[in-house]
């Protein structure tokens, strides 16, 4: 057991002793009840708040307030005992007398930070101008047993603030203002859709065949149909089936599941905007991305121009676009023609080894030596078009059919989108996807044969859009990992971890 752990089991045994002198005075420490508390930001937004003066209180029924919240600073001065109280829309300071109270005052002298109480009375200011709440009433809703951060200037160990991330809520309330901007972002992006006739639509999260994107997936076993299932890697199949039905704008917003590693720029399951737009190829995608994502930046950040990662990036339309090969040779210094220097350059990368690619593909070694040579140079919003065709096996080929029509979005050298013109010919398609399959002894590769099926029904010429809520959210809030935008990240198993 460390120190800390110690020092949390003193203070828990002597909270829970105060907890027992609660309950002998016949207060259920759990028991109480708000019904209808008013925000602490709205009480302090009222019109008779203009009208009240130093020292007094508000005598009329406007002026009477019932709140509820979180204990963060108390003071006890003797017959006084003003506290700091917080909701989520921010705190509001609480007065109690012991002459107003009355036979509450010994309920009240057992209050203590982390506490949750529900208060009703009338409003007033300090001599200092404070807009209080003096306490006709007041009654625990909920007695705090664990450490609260210390003075409440919140949870400055990250890994903890992750951990403990219902601690961190109400004791940073920056973390709080980021979460309610991150749902904010969310319904932004439903209505910019809504408001351009794309339906929202839900898709299946277990799937038969893990398809969509290369990644692997989580897989599961449904014990009535004896069968493993894998959570989606991505919706794009089953989307794309809906664009065969006839539903020519969709969009979902919804979880992914990859079996992959964690990063500051990776969590195994997270939120993704997937959209679809028959008739349309990836240069309509890209008009979309800046809107979409121009229209964001401005509302939330105020500005086309913000900071992020330690520099400004500039957000201002057009944004570049530029080809993969041409940013191949430009960062690499290699034609991308060339595999005998691409697969020297990539025994260079870091962790590289001589023969590690020798068993990999042309494509696939080409892309990771441009992962990590090009995409950290793309600061500012790049959209780097025109991909190797072996590396999209579900976007239509280009002019040359060793490209596809395919494009990514970067920003300060992290992916943020990823779009295609997408493919539509079930041969190719089926080609395409056995190419995949071929020489796998993993029993996870498998075709989505039923897919195929849907192409040879017809499905309209289309493009289509994914982007990453948490990286997005990312930038809109300039936080520097993606655990700081998920409330509840992946986290490794540590021991001990509970007081």
């Amino acid at each position: 057991m460390t120190p800390s752990d110690r020092d949390a089991g003193k203070f828990e045994a002597q909270r829970l002793r105060k907890l027992d002198r609660l309950k002998s005075l016949g207060v259920d420490p759990y028991g109480g009840k708000v019904c209808h508390p008013e925000s602490a930001e709205n009480i302090k937004q009222r019109p008779c708040i203009r009208g009240i003066c130093d020292g007094s209180v508000v005598e009329s029924a406007e002026g009477v307030a019932e709140c509820a919240g979180r204990i963060v600073l108390l003071r006890n001065i003797g017959r006084l005992i003003f506290i700091t109280l917080r909701d989520s829309s921010g705190t509001i300071q609480l007065g109690l007398s012991k002459k107003a109270l009355g036979g509450r005052w010994d309920l009240a002298e057992m209050l203590e930070v982390g506490d949750l109480v529900g208060c009703r009375g009338r409003l007033g200011k300090t001599r200092t101008g404070e807009i209080t709440v003096w306490a006709q009433d007041i009654s625990i809703l909920s007695k705090c047993l664990l450490p609260p951060p210390e003075k409440f200037h919140g949870l400055s160990d990250p890994e903890l603030r992750y951990r403990r991330r219902y601690v961190d809520l109400w004791a940073n309330p920056q973390v709080m203002q980021r979460f309610k901007t991150r749902s904010e972002v969310i319904a932004a992006i439903r209505s910019f859709l809504q408001e351009r006739s794309f339906t929202e639509v839900e898709t299946p999260m277990m799937q038969q065949a893990a398809g969509g994107a290369a990644a692997r997936p989580f897989v599961t076993h449904h014990n009535a149909l004896d069968m493993d299932l894998y959570l989606r890697v991505a919706p794009e199949l089953f989307l794309k089936r809906l664009l065969v039905g006839g539903m020519e704008r969709i969009f979902e917003i919804n979880r992914n599941f990859r079996n992959e590693g964690l990063s500051r720029h990776h969590n195994p399951e997270f939120t993704m905007l997937e959209l679809y737009q028959a008739y349309a190829d990836y240069n309509v995608m890209m008009e979309l991305t800046e809107q979409l994502i121009g229209f964001l930046v401005e509302r939330f950040c105020g500005s086309m121009r913000i900071e992020f990662d330690g520099r400004t990036v500039d957000f201002s339309r057009p944004w570049r676009r530029v080809g993969y090969a041409a940013l191949f040779s430009e960062c690499t210094g290699c034609d991308i023609a060339d595999m005998a220097a691409v697969r020297a350059r990539a025994a260079q990368l870091p962790g590289g080894s001589e023969g590690q690619f020798d068993a990999v593909d042309d494509a696939v070694v080409v892309d990771a030596v441009f992962e990590a040579s090009s995409s950290p140079a793309l600061l500012d919003p790049t959209f780097v078009v025109d991909y190797p065709a072996d590396l999209c096996p579900l976007a239509r080929r280009g002019a040359d059919p060793a490209y596809a029509e395919r494009f990514e979005l970067f920003v300060s050298g992290m992916e943020l989108a990823n779009a295609y013109s997408e493919l539509n010919d079930p041969a190719l398609q089926a080609e395409n996807f056995s190419r995949q399959v071929r020489g796998q002894e993993d029993s996870l590769a498998a075709m989505d044969v039923d897919y195929v099926t849907a192409l040879k029904y017809g499905m309209p010429p289309a493009g289509g859009l994914g982007i990453g809520i948490d990286r997005l959210v990312m930038i809109l809030t300039g936080s520097a990992s993606i655990r700081d935008v998920i409330l509840f990240p992946l986290l490794r198993p540590v021991p001990n971890v509970e007081q």
